[in-house]
């Protein structure tokens, strides 16, 4: 049985090659616990790529939205991403 992440990219894969024409803007949205460091490892993703990176805090302050404007050339790339960040402790992808 397929766990539910791996369905949520085949999913979203199939999406965005049915929906998108490469190379494209994509806005990907994280929510990460109010931490300079984990908001940092984000940003790193997105190093050298030309991102546009908002950052906006919750009413409470605990936490942090983080949008990356950026464009990407292919689905697999933007799955990478999703991939990559999903490693930082806390964060939970839009």
């Amino acid at each position: 049985m397929m766990d539910n992440r791996a369905q949520f990219y085949k999913k979203l894969k199939k999406k965005l090659k049915k929906d998108t024409s490469f190379p494209a803007k994509y806005l990907f949205k994280f929510i990460v616990p109010a931490d300079e460091e984990r908001i940092n490892q984000i940003e790193k993703l997105f190093d050298h790529t030309g991102a546009v990176i908002n950052k906006t805090s919750s009413k409470t302050g605990k936490y942090t939205s983080v949008s990356i404007l950026v464009v990407m050339k292919k689905a697999d790339d933007i799955i990478v991403k999703y991939m990559e960040a999903e490693k930082i402790e806390g964060i939970i992808s839009l």
